[in-house]
C-alpha cells in the first residue's frame, strides 16, 4: 500500500503540478504588485480619472454600483503572466529533460536488446535472395 502511495507521490505529473502550485503562489506577490502599481494606472487613465478604473456606475433607486472592467482586466493579465512564467521557466525545460531522457533510454534499449531469431533469419534469407538476383 505504501509502495503504491509513493509510485503515484513520485510520478511526474504529481510533481510538475506541485511546483506548478508552489512558485504560482510565490510569484503572485510580484504579479500582484505589477498589476496594482503599473497596469491598474494605466488602465485608470484610459478609463477615467479616478483610481477605481474603467468601468461605469449603475444606479438602480439609491444604490450605486460600480462594474469596474479594470479589475477584470488586471486579473485577466496576472493569469497570462503567472500562466507564462510557470510555463516557460518550469514545463517547458522539464519536457525537453523528459525528451533527452527518453531518447537516452531508447538508445539504451535499441542497443542492449538483441536481435530476435525471426529477425535474424529473415536478414538471412534476404541476403541469400539478393545474392541470388545478382548470379542471375
Amino acid at each position: 500500500m505504501l509502495k503504491g502511495f509513493r509510485d503515484f507521490i513520485l510520478r511526474g505529473n504529481v510533481i510538475e503540478l506541485a511546483v506548478a502550485v508552489v512558485i504560482g503562489t510565490a510569484f503572485t506577490a510580484i504579479v500582484t504588485a505589477f498589476s496594482d502599481h503599473i497596469i491598474n494606472p494605466l488602465i485608470a487613465s484610459i478609463g477615467s480619472t479616478e483610481v477605481e478604473g474603467l468601468g461605469f456606475h449603475i444606479r438602480s433607486g439609491n444604490a450605486a454600483t460600480f462594474v469596474d472592467f479594470g479589475a477584470v482586466i488586471t486579473a485577466a493579465i496576472n493569469f497570462l503572466i503567472v500562466a507564462a512564467v510557470v510555463y516557460f521557466i518550469l514545463i517547458a525545460p522539464m519536457n525537453k529533460l523528459n525528451e533527452t531522457l527518453a531518447k537516452r533510454k531508447g538508445v539504451e534499449e535499441e542497443e542492449d536488446t538483441p536481435a530476435s531469431i525471426e529477425a535474424e533469419l529473415l536478414t538471412e534469407i534476404r541476403d541469400l535472395l539478393q545474392e541470388q538476383k545478382r548470379l542471375q
